[in-house]
């Protein structure tokens, strides 16, 4: 029996309560700190990147389109967005912080759980929490940023039903009013919390042994109502942008239910025995005809009618199984998720659904341990629990410390994962580290042959070599394999348009908006080859397309930009690359040709600035050097042109432009001599240089100066 805390006489909870309250609050906190400290100076791992606030989201404008716009983030999770806006906005990309932040709400929501299992009178609401916070299995949740979804909305779907808990006992319409706000919350975080109100009835049935119409279902109406509506919106989500379809989600509902029935006993199995956790599982193969698959579900069948049968015993063994396997329907294969192309299973899929499991364990640890003298048998109990999970904790948390070390775990602990060497392949590649990348993707062939994204993928580290012929012999085979497979096409455009094939790439780029209309880089490279054929209309089109479909999309602004310097309209392009720089603050190209365009336009202050901004990024950028002389010497600042063409030179010794440049700078100074010989040492290095050779003809004889 759990020992009564003793209440002030107006029922609140007394001064000693809270403080030992706040003081097993700081320990736990301070413990699951230092069992996380290996993944608090973690990076970004899979599509963190994509979580973390994008550019074109950064302004308050970009806040307001979090919320009113379902396709502005990777999931309409616009609470959890806004989240990260915030923690944008102080910390910026410091990944440091976002790791803590997301440690911080796991505590918290394991301190909730404490005060949720308290209020229900649970033995062990202590112990529970610390097995929650520190359990290896939430290592994914826990360590990884994308995760933050995980720990802000159980926060929240704690906290409603502890609000509504209070309202069960006091039907006072604040709590219902408090708990339906942060049920709200947890919606707008992540909607598998939707399961909160048939958790609360599984948790009332628990509690009375029945359920009341009046009192128990029908207030909850309106919550099932609207986490139906949150449910719906994910799952048109994952069905038209995730595009959660074809051949990976076409299952029967007998296949469905096989998937299930395993799933339920693999997350129990790793809740009880968390050895060799990964990040990705293998993605088991479904058959119906396989009758040992049946004995998955039939199983869950079995186990739900035994502990059925033992209620007269206690109800708290059913109510815990039921909890977890409600909590868990909404990806046990019901319903079609982007990950299940990979995988049926994840350790972060059961984050809110092992608190049923993890309440009932504490409890019957506790009940153990009460055997003993004293308080000698809880503290040993939460002793071993705190050191060992925590061991095993810490261990795991490494693994997140960069997206190599997470695929290469993976790897460790399941050498046939193609999904594993893919992306690790992607990864090397991305880093420059191209043999090791192609070994991965031959690797990933070797385990799934005719994989058409392998294919692609080593069609890419060709290309990176400069070998157009193999590269477009795999982007081609990647085609045949995956006629729907738009990045090939496009990948086999950009072949064809470097072998000058522009024609070809063309009709590539086409097949591969034909198959993905809103494929920004499809537009961007069509854009691309039509400048070549000189389809100027076409061009702006596409480039605008891919705006459009990209608002960040720096490359796309900067290419456009050129264009509408060749197209003779400067003020247009000046606009849009300021648009480019904006978005790329250390794109040096983008600075050095927005100088180029204000010398156009006679912006000179103006150009010697974006060219300082290019150099800023770009310290040894010989061509900015050179063209901030031109400037310099426009502004009569002929010591500091000088010393501009030297630093060109210094950076680009052989650089023909910069000398004659400097040749005009000395001949200004009267260094005629000087002069004479940088002319001379121009025409040294490029003897087809006009300038420098009418230069050293003036020089020379009386003719008319010229500066190139």
């Amino acid at each position: 029996m759990q020992k009564k805390v003793p209440l002030r006489p107006d029922g609140r909870p007394s001064p000693a309560r809270n403080w030992r309250s706040w003081a097993l609050g700081c320990a736990l906190l301070v413990v699951t700190l230092a069992a996380y400290y290996p993944a608090l100076h973690g990076g970004m791992v899979w599509d963190d990147d994509r979580h973390v606030t994008a550019a074109a989201l950064r302004s308050w404008h970009g806040l307001f389109r979090i919320w009113s716009d379902v396709r502005a983030t990777l999931q309409y999770y616009p609470l959890l967005h806004s989240t990260f806006w915030i923690e944008h906005r102080l910390w910026g990309d410091t990944t440091t912080w976002y790791h803590l932040a997301n440690v911080v709400e796991h505590v918290g929501a394991a301190l909730m759980l404490a005060s949720v299992l308290r209020r229900l009178a649970v033995p062990g609401a202590y112990l529970a929490a610390i097995i929650f916070a520190l359990h290896p299995v939430h290592v994914e949740t826990a360590a990884w940023i994308s995760e933050q979804k995980n720990t802000l909305s159980t926060l929240f779907y704690l906290t409603a039903a502890m609000a509504y808990l209070r309202f069960d006992q006091s039907r006072k319409p604040g709590w219902y009013g408090a708990a339906g706000a942060a049920f709200v919350l947890a919606l707008l975080s992540k909607t598998v919390t939707a399961t909160l109100p048939g958790a609360l009835l599984v948790i009332f049935w628990w509690r009375r042994g029945r359920l009341s119409w009046k009192s128990d279902v029908l207030p909850l109406a309106p919550f099932f109502v609207v986490g139906a509506g949150a449910a719906g919106i994910t799952a048109w989500w994952e069905l038209d942008v995730n595009k959660c379809v074809g051949p990976d989600f076409q299952f029967t509902f007998v296949e469905r239910v096989l998937i299930a029935g395993r799933s339920i006993w693999f997350e129990l199995g790793k809740l009880f025995w968390p050895t060799h956790l990964t990040f990705m599982y293998p993605r088991w193969e479904i058959d119906s005809n396989a009758w040992w698959q049946y004995l998955f579900p039939v199983g869950v069948v079995a186990l739900a009618a035994t502990l059925w049968l033992i209620r007269r015993w206690s109800r708290a063994p059913l109510a815990a199984f039921l909890f977890f396997c409600g909590t868990l329907f909404p990806v046990l294969g019901f319903f079609n998720l982007y990950t299940f192309r990979y995988s049926f299973v994840a350790n972060h899929y059961q984050y809110v659904a092992s608190v049923g499991p993890i309440a009932l364990t504490a409890a019957l640890m506790v009940a153990a341990g009460s055997r003993l003298p004293g308080k000698i048998g809880a503290l040993a109990i939460s002793g071993v629990a705190v050191i060992v999970l925590g061991a095993v904790t810490h261990a795991g948390t490494g693994k997140f410390a960069s997206m190599e070390a997470l695929l290469q775990d993976t790897i460790r602990e399941d050498p046939e994962s193609w999904f594993a060497y893919t992306n690790l392949g992607s990864l090397l590649l991305d880093q420059g580290r191209v043999r090791e990348a192609r070994v991965c993707f031959e690797r990933a062939l070797e385990v799934k042959p005719g994989f058409a994204v392998a294919y692609n993928n080593l069609g890419n580290t060709w290309l990176r070599e400069g070998d157009l012929a193999r590269a477009t012999s795999d982007h081609r085979k990647a085609v045949e394999l995956q006629p729907d497979y738009a990045e090939a096409y496009n990948n086999l455009g950009i072949d064809l348009a470097k072998a000058g094939e522009y024609e070809e790439a063309i009709a590539n780029y086409q097949r591969a908006l034909e198959l993905d209309p809103a494929y920004a880089m499809a537009h961007y490279n069509l854009a691309n080859a039509l400048v070549r054929t000189g389809d100027a209309a076409g061009a702006e089109r596409h480039y605008l397309a891919a705006i459009a479909t990209k608002d960040d999309f720096a490359l796309a602004y900067y290419a456009l930009g050129l264009q509408l310097v060749s197209e003779g309209r400067p003020r247009d392009a000046d606009a849009v690359l300021r648009t480019a720089f904006r978005l790329m603050p250390d794109f040096a190209q983008g600075y050095f040709e927005l100088g180029n365009l204000q010398l156009q336009l006679g912006q000179t202050a103006a150009a010697i600035l974006s060219y300082s901004n290019a150099l800023r990024t770009q310290p040894g950028y010989a061509e900015a050097h050179c063209n901030l002389g031109v400037a310099f010497v426009r502004e009569n600042r002929i010591p500091e042109a000088i010393e501009e063409y030297r630093r060109a030179l210094a950076a680009k010794p052989t650089y023909a432009i910069a000398m004659n440049n400097l040749g005009f700078a000395l001949e200004r100074q009267g260094r005629m001599d000087e002069a004479t010989a940088e002319y001379r040492r121009a025409l040294a290095v490029d003897p087809a240089n006009q300038k420098a050779q009418e230069n050293l003809q003036r020089v020379l004889g009386p003719a008319r100066t010229r500066q190139q």
